[in-house]
């Protein structure tokens, strides 16, 4: 360690453990301290640059991944269908679940449809988190073979020209 504390004329030197998580704290907080302020790209109380329905259908896709882990490849895609106020306490989204082989479907919405329920239970959580409202969330699933080598289908399921 002192082999490298001598090499060069560092500031500070801080042993960390990746494995155990030593130090990464202390090193956090000096290095924010020392870094300097940017502009301010945004108002102060907008919190992204993204919209509602794209914030809710990686909420929804998070699930999806989290949940299915290595059975559901990374190319499913969630599609708002659509955002309707039900009353003054409720909120009513429809989502398609994209997927790429008939296979992955009975995965995704699982034996009597606990995963689908599972999935969409968590990502109603989260959703009435971000809304800050009831919310009833309506999931489907469709199989759509090869829909990220399309790019109409890339399009109308929200991604720009420049996501891919």
């Amino acid at each position: 360690r002192d082999r490298y504390k001598d090499a060069l004329p560092w500031k500070e030197v801080y042993p960390i453990s990746a494995l155990e998580g030593n130090n990464v704290d202390e090193l956090l907080t000096t290095l924010k301290g020392q870094l300097p302020e940017g502009p301010q790209y945004y108002p102060s109380d907008q919190i992204t640059d993204h919209p509602e329905r794209f914030i809710i259908s990686e909420l929804i896709r998070e699930k999806v991944l989290e949940l299915t882990r290595q059975e559901v490849p990374h190319s499913t895609a969630v599609v708002i269908d659509s955002i309707k106020r039900q009353d003054e306490e409720k909120i009513h989204v429809q989502a398609t679940i994209i997927i790429e082989r008939s296979s992955q479907k009975g995965i995704i919405i699982g034996k009597g449809g606990s995963m689908l329920k599972k999935i969409g239970s968590l990502a109603r959580r989260d959703i009435e988190h971000l809304l800050g409202d009831k919310v009833y969330l309506e999931l489907w699933v469709k199989v759509q073979e090869n829909w990220k080598d399309r790019q109409d289908l890339l399009a109308s399921y929200g991604y720009r020209q420049d996501d891919y």
